[in-house]
């Protein structure tokens, strides 16, 4: 089996390890990382949990091998907050009840930072299609787009950008 030492900078710390050729990034984030917070869902795409950015590009880290990520900048729903204070996404979701069970709520905020960076006052309509690679089957979706308006709303007041 073919071993590679891959360097990833993940939540702005660096992290090195030697793994397998064939390990998904999913499985290093969570198991030579430790960090649980990227859910494994499905490991075909489908559900989005395992969502993550990696330079600034959201991926579903199920499907990425760890090699291909060697040298790059990740994030992941634990690199969101700033210490103890909640990035305004984990705030919508908490205002908002934009979950219940939990299970997509990482992926759907990395999706959410993924869309609000790139666009910082979009429509109803925009942040579903932002969310569409994410798969609920608690919500109903509507708690969660309120969610993601709520910490637009809150971006760009805090940037002064209203």
């Amino acid at each position: 089996m073919s071993r590679h030492q891959v360097s990833i900078t993940i939540n702005g710390k660096a992290y090195t390890r030697e793994v397998d050729a064939r390990t998904l990034l999913v499985h290093f984030i969570r198991e030579e990382v430790g960090l649980t917070g990227t859910h494994i869902g499905c490991d075909t795409t489908s559900c989005g949990a395992c969502t993550v950015l990696l330079d600034g590009k959201s991926v579903k880290s199920c499907t990425v091998f760890a090699v291909t990520a060697n040298g790059k900048e990740l994030l992941t729903v634990e690199g969101l907050a700033q210490g103890k204070e909640l990035h305004p996404i984990q705030e919508g979701f908490w205002e908002k009840h934009g979950l219940q069970c939990g299970y997509c709520t990482p992926g759907m905020m990395i999706s959410a930072k993924h869309l609000l960076d790139r666009n910082a006052n979009p429509t109803e309509a925009q942040i579903r299609e932002g969310l569409s690679g994410n798969l609920c089957r608690c919500t109903g979706y509507n708690n969660i787009v309120e969610a993601v308006q709520y910490a637009a709303e809150k971006m760009r007041s805090d940037s002064g950008a209203e």
